[in-house]
């Protein structure tokens, strides 16, 4: 996710704070946080389809998906 658009984020995180936000804002906020909340899971996903262990004889296994 770009720099701005977490900047952004914040900037909106502040104003809550201070004031009410518009619906506008709002619904910008909602955005960036699900377009970032994303991009966390893609990477968390990426991670772990690139992940290995060692079993009990030593050989190296890659990790199952949950739903598999």
């Amino acid at each position: 996710m770009e720099k701005a658009k977490i900047e952004r984020i914040n900037e909106l995180s502040r104003l809550a704070r201070e004031r009410k936000l518009t619906e506008e804002e709002k619904t910008e906020r909602e955005a960036l946080r699900r377009e970032y909340i994303d991009a966390v899971k893609a990477s968390l996903v990426s991670q772990l389809d690139n992940t290995y262990y060692l079993d009990e004889h030593g050989n190296k296994r890659k990790l199952l998906n949950k739903d598999k």
